[in-house]
């Protein structure tokens, strides 16, 4: 039918149409939901290539701001895992380092012999983050795919 209506003439017809919907959906949020992971993953490894210094000096990168790129170890962990699914129509992907120190990097802490090193946060993952959900670029990517799907019953 014209204008991305459904028409039925029967309960199995409706059905069988709506099941149909529900499995487009369920396809395009698990499309959405890699290409905001792989999006995610892009500007979080943009972050950390803000800034770098030669191995061996002093980083440059302040308390607050993403660590600076000495080696590219980190940047290079960032990695997509996923999509999986989580329910009904839902999915889940988890993007971040592999590197064992990218989560103190990110929230700061303790570490050294004995805890004697205080390391502030250098965040990298949730400003990539957030600016992109600022930005809409999330919400974009899910609106495309559902739009999409719709439009194909």
């Amino acid at each position: 039918m014209a204008g991305g209506g459904i028409e039925v003439s029967g309960v199995a017809e409706l059905e069988q149409a709506l099941m149909g919907m529900v499995t487009s959906l369920n396809a395009a949020t698990r499309t959405a939901t890699t290409q905001a992971a792989h999006l995610l993953e892009r500007e979080i490894k943009a972050e950390l290539a803000r800034t770098s210094h030669p191995r061996g000096t002093p980083t440059p990168s302040s308390p607050g701001e993403p660590p600076s790129l000495v080696t590219g170890t980190l940047r290079r962990s960032i990695t997509v895992q996923g999509p999986v699914p989580i329910g009904s129509g839902r999915w889940e992907a988890s993007i971040g380092p592999t590197a064992v120190y990218g989560r103190i990097q990110e929230l700061g802490g303790v570490t050294g012999r004995g805890g004697a090193t205080q390391l502030p946060a250098r965040p990298y993952v949730r400003p990539a983050y957030e600016r992109l959900a600022a930005s809409g670029a999330l919400t974009s990517l899910y609106q495309s795919a559902w739009r999409a799907a719709m439009n194909r019953h």
